[in-house]
C-alpha cells in the first residue's frame, strides 16, 4: 500500500495522485502521470485523447484530502470518515493534458472556519500552469457511510 492509498480512501481506477513528492505546513505537492491505457482515453476524443478536465480537478481535491489527512492526523489521535467537496469555485483551464504527461499538483490551505476547510490548488506540467482554482472540504462520516475492505 502506498503512501498515498494509506491516507485517503480513493483507490484506482478513481485515484488520480500517484506521489506526494512534499509537505511544508499548509501546502502539499504531489505528481500524477496521465498513462495512455486509462479506460477514459477510449472515449474523450478519440483518436486525439486529451486528459478530462473534470479528472484534473478530481486530482487537485485527491490532494487536498492528502494535505487534510496529514493536517488532521495528530488532531485527535485516529482519522475518521473521509473528504467531502463542499464547495468549487474559480475553475480556470489553461492547457490540455495529454496522454504520457506527468503533472505536479499543488494544494495550499487558506483558512479553516469551524469543519471547513478552503484551499487554493494548481497543475503544472514543468513550469506551465494547466489550471488553477479554488475548493473547501469538510472531513467528516457521512451518514450511512457503510465501511468496505
Amino acid at each position: 500500500m502506498t503512501e498515498v492509498e494509506k491516507l485517503i480512501p480513493h483507490r484506482p481506477p478513481f485515484l488520480f495522485v500517484d506521489e506526494i513528492v512534499s509537505h511544508e505546513g499548509d501546502v502539499l505537492v504531489a505528481k500524477r502521470t496521465w498513462r495512455a491505457a486509462e479506460d477514459f482515453y477510449k472515449g474523450h476524443y478519440p483518436g486525439a485523447p486529451i486528459t478530462p478536465g473534470v479528472l484534473l480537478c478530481e486530482a487537485v481535491f485527491q490532494t487536498g484530502a492528502l494535505l487534510m489527512a496529514k493536517l488532521l492526523a495528530g488532531s485527535d489521535g485516529g482519522l475518521t470518515g473521509v473528504p467531502l467537496l463542499t464547495k468549487v469555485t474559480e475553475v480556470r483551464f489553461r492547457l490540455p493534458v495529454y496522454p504520457g504527461d506527468t503533472t505536479t499538483i499543488e494544494v495550499r490551505r487558506k483558512e479553516t472556519l469551524g469543519e471547513f476547510h478552503f484551499m487554493a490548488g494548481t497543475i503544472k506540467i514543468g513550469d506551465k500552469r494547466v489550471l488553477n482554482l479554488d475548493f473547501s472540504v469538510a472531513w467528516k462520516k457521512p451518514a450511512g457511510q457503510v465501511a468496505t475492505a
